[in-house]
């Protein structure tokens, strides 16, 4: 074990002494592999904290929730031109399904709305989400309220002029005083504040939830009635914890195409789409990307194994007489081959760490400037330290050989 931990001292040794008596050579060689590991750490890095960000922001909502509308929210077999033929879903079916579908723990219907500009007194936010949607909306996105509540049953089926406010628009609007019991103007309509929501900062859409305003659905609907073509209507279902979810959809699917009065043998003019499937599609795309990552940084580390492989073939020549009294006062193949090996590994495992650190000070960087959580991993620095030092070994292994193969009379010749 001791011959071990001398031949690594003396292999570190060796390895700086490269790096100070050919600076320039060694830190080009160097290069390929800070390159390389920077690329794949930087790249599992974003994708990590992307893949963390996602899953944050949708354990507000259980992955069984069903969006219920005229869209798909994923690739479908069914042709453009048909779907653009599909109705919306309707109040009456909302209330319907709500009646008869089983299994079912929260249901609400909403439209997917366009921004609008909303106003109290002199101050104007523009550039407002609007989320028009039926009191069961605030149990099935766990809504969490600075101040203030939702609009309750009786205030959403007789759509009140009640609105509450995402944190940012109440910031922007009332700047430190109390919005609760305000008057805001929105569609040219006076609104009470009712409720602020907490702040819950950048998501993977956005800032859309600080940055959203609610109001009862029914509101507009007597407003504009039920066939605005700038809103999509749809249905939000939470069905119960356990519930075997093909019974479900195909229960959901057999009460809406009864009510709709299709023939067997037709399709179905809606989608049922579950929440799960669209975290599939994003999962699906996180893999992708890392797939990416290692092909981009694949070429860095292979120029860098070479780079390596270059500087100890160097080595191996400039100590050929070194290696030669080695061998003669007793030095065994193996202990010139590790020493060697571990010289190529030592270089390696450096400019694996300068590539750490420069991902570290970038997820710093972008942290601070982004507002959005950067992490690099613990598994990501071993990761990345095993890896450069794997490409060590793979470009020193045979320069390693060499030296170890060196007659000891031939090699203090060569150095004479």
């Amino acid at each position: 074990m001791i011959i071990y931990i001398r031949l690594l001292k003396e292999s570190f040794g060796f390895a700086l002494n490269a790096l100070r008596n050919n600076k320039l050579r060694t830190l080009l060689s160097l290069l390929g592999v800070t390159v390389g590991i920077f690329s794949i750490i930087a790249v599992l890095s974003a994708v990590d904290s992307l893949d963390k960000k996602i899953k944050k922001d949708l354990s507000s909502l259980d992955k069984n929730t069903v969006y219920l509308l005229k869209f798909s929210f994923g690739p479908t077999n069914v042709p453009q031109w048909k779907r653009e033929q599909f109705p919306n879903v309707k109040y009456e079916e909302y209330e319907y399904l709500k009646r008869s579908v089983n299994d079912v723990d929260e249901m609400a219907f909403m439209y997917f709305a366009g921004r609008e500009n909303i106003k109290f007194e002199g101050k104007t936010v523009s550039s407002v989400s609007v989320s028009p949607t039926t009191y069961e909306f605030e149990n099935i996105q766990k809504l969490a309220f600075k101040e203030g509540r939702f609009f309750n049953e009786s205030e959403s089926n007789s759509g009140s002029q009640m609105i509450v406010l995402g944190h940012d628009v109440a910031k922007n609007l009332f700047d430190g005083l109390n919005p609760i019991g305000k008057k805001v103007r929105l569609y040219g309509q006076r609104f009470t504040v009712i409720g602020v929501l907490k702040k819950v900062g950048a998501g993977i859409f956005g800032e859309e939830d600080d940055t959203t305003v609610y109001l009862p659905v029914n509101f507009l609907r007597t407003l504009y009635g039920d066939n605005n073509e700038s809103m999509v209507p749809a249905i939000l279902i939470k069905p119960t914890k356990g519930v075997d979810m093909d019974a479900f959809k195909g229960e959901l699917k057999s009460k809406l195409r009864n009510l709709r009065g299709l023939k067997v043998g037709e399709v179905d003019n809606f989608f049922i789409n579950v929440l799960s499937g669209f975290t599939d599609i994003l999962d699906g795309l996180i893999s992708q990307m890392n797939v990416i990552g290692w092909i981009i940084a694949g070429f860095s580390l292979l120029v860098g194994g070479f780079g390596i492989a270059n500087i100890m073939f160097v080595s191996v020549k400039e100590r050929t007489n070194l290696i030669g009294i080695q061998k003669s006062l007793g030095a065994k193949n193996k202990f010139i081959l590790l020493q060697f090996l571990f010289e190529a590994i030592v270089l390696c495992v450096i400019g694996g760490v300068i590539g750490l650190i420069l991902v570290w000070l970038i997820t710093l960087l972008l942290t601070n400037a982004l507002d959005f959580e950067f992490v690099l991993s613990f598994w990501n620095i071993v990761l990345g330290t095993v890896l450069a030092a794997f490409i060590g070994l793979l470009a020193g292994i045979i320069p390693a050989i060499s030296a170890s193969k060196l007659d000891p009379v031939e090699a203090i010749r060569s150095g004479m």
